[in-house]
Order: structure tokens, then C-alpha cells, then sequence
């Protein structure tokens, strides 16, 4: 793919944001995307929001699970930026409209008190660099059709990580705590959709130890020049499948001790 490809599929991108009316698969359109072209269409979307005035407050990882690196045949995550308008309030209501096809995941936040960068950043490093750690709900949403009626294909994870990694939204829980406080492999939450139970996981879901996401977070965005910076969100991978959000949906993220979290869509 050309620079100008990279352009104009970002653009189309933010264009189906705004509008509500999804794009076709990037795969098909352009057969020959690889992952760098992936990521180059995610930063050109950046840039696009960044000039209309957004501001980046911390960064997404995906496909941690072994589970969803299985269904699109890879076998590393994927990240995606995190912007200022996606923050919600624990407990806010969405607005109708304001996504096209919602989900919601459960994971671990973390919040960074100091620089993480470099290839060889390690657990010791992020746990030195992180101010705390929180319940949070990701919310999803998908700029690409999942499926192309004319020939049955599929969304790949070119798609996904150009439709900047299907981020949509954050909800940070209230509760903070320390990085070392619990071990973040057993925290875990129950997910309730309307008041019925959905989904359950445990954080070893998330490469067995969320704190490793991190790490291959700095050390994915070092190849590109990027760090992480304080403030910043990390959120650090699902350990529950999406769950699906129609007009009318209240989650309810339980994490026990840990906190919870709470999140409903007009």
C-alpha cells in the first residue's frame, strides 16, 4: 500500500464514525495490506483526530487471549490509541447513536506515574512506572463490516488494527490500587448483562499475567518510536469475550475486591 492508501482509508474510517455507516473490508480493497500498513492506517486515523482537536490519553491492547488469536489465526496482540472523547464515567449512560454495533469487554486498567519506552522494557519496569491499577470496561465498536455478503470473507486482523484495534470507549472503575496489591492473574470479574450473568474470566487470561501485555506494549510502540507517557491509560487485554450491546443494554463488570464497574446504553 502508498502513503495516499493509508490516507484514504483512514479517512473513510473517520467518516463512518461520524456517520454511523460502516465501511467495506480494507482486505478486500486492498488485497496486498500487511501489518505495517495496518498500523500505518491506525497512526494516519490518529493524526486525522488529532488535528480536529483530540487529545491521546493512553492506549488499548487486544487479541491477548489465546482464544482470539486462535479465531483470526495470529499469534501476537494488537494496540490501539486511546483518545480523550472516549472516556466515560463509571455509571454514565451512552447516547443512542453514538456507536454503530457496541460491545464490551472486562479488563485491567493500568495508569502510568513516569515514561515507559525502549525494546528491552521488562515486569520490573512497568511495575516502577505504573501509579496504579483499576477495574475498567472497554467498549468496541466496528468503523468495517464483519462480513462481506458478496463473498462470505471476514474481517482480518488488518481490518481490525486500521479500525484503530475497534476501540471505541473507556469506563474506568472508581477503585485504585496499588500495582503489587493483588496478583493480577487471579483478579477476575463476573460480567452481567441486565442483570443476568454473561461472561467470567480471571486475568491470566490476558498472556497469563497482565503486567506481560504492558511490557509488549513499550516494546511494540519502541519500534515505532513511541512511548508510553504519565497519565496515560493502559488498558491491558480482555479476559471475557465481547459482549454485545444493543439500545436498552446496562453491564454491570463485578470484580470483587478489586472494584467494579458500570456502564448502560441508551
Amino acid at each position: 500500500m502508498t502513503p495516499e492508501d493509508h490516507t484514504c482509508a483512514a479517512a473513510d474510517l473517520l467518516k463512518a464514525e461520524k456517520t454511523g455507516e460502516q465501511i467495506g473490508l480494507l482486505s478486500l480493497r486492498y488485497p496486498e495490506i500487511g501489518m505495517d500498513d495496518a498500523y500505518a492506517i491506525q497512526n494516519a486515523l490518529s493524526r486525522a483526530k488529532l488535528a480536529e482537536g483530540r487529545k491521546v490519553i493512553g492506549w488499548k491492547i487486544g487479541l491477548t487471549s489465546k482464544a482470539m488469536q486462535y479465531a483470526l489465526n495470529i499469534n501476537i496482540p494488537d494496540s490501539g490509541i486511546l483518545f480523550d472523547d472516549m472516556a466515560f464515567d463509571n455509571g454514565a449512560t451512552v447516547p443512542a447513536g453514538r456507536f454503530i454495533q457496541p460491545r464490551i469487554e472486562a479488563e485491567i486498567a493500568f495508569v502510568m506515574k513516569s515514561t515507559l519506552s525502549g525494546s528491552s522494557v521488562t515486569r520490573e519496569d512497568v511495575l516502577a512506572a505504573t501509579d496504579y491499577v483499576a477495574p475498567s470496561i472497554e467498549i468496541l465498536d466496528t468503523r468495517i463490516i464483519r462480513k462481506d455478503e458478496a463473498t462470505g470473507k471476514t474481517r482480518l486482523v488488518y481490518d481490525t488494527i486500521s479500525d484503530n484495534a475497534a476501540n471505541a470507549g473507556i469506563v474506568l472503575g472508581t477503585s485504585k490500587h496499588a500495582v503489587d496489591a493483588f496478583d493480577l492473574r487471579w483478579v477476575g470479574a463476573l460480567t452481567f448483562r441486565n442483570g443476568e450473568i454473561e461472561e467470567t474470566g480471571l486475568g491470566a487470561g490476558v498472556l497469563n499475567d497482565p503486567v506481560e501485555s504492558v511490557v509488549w506494549l513499550a516494546r511494540r510502540m519502541a519500534q515505532y518510536g513511541q512511548s508510553i507517557e504519565p497519565g496515560q491509560i493502559i488498558l491491558s487485554g480482555s479476559f471475557i469475550r465481547p459482549i454485545e450491546c444493543p439500545s436498552g443494554t446496562h453491564i454491570h463488570a463485578d470484580f470483587g475486591p478489586f472494584g467494579t464497574v458500570d456502564i448502560s446504553f441508551a
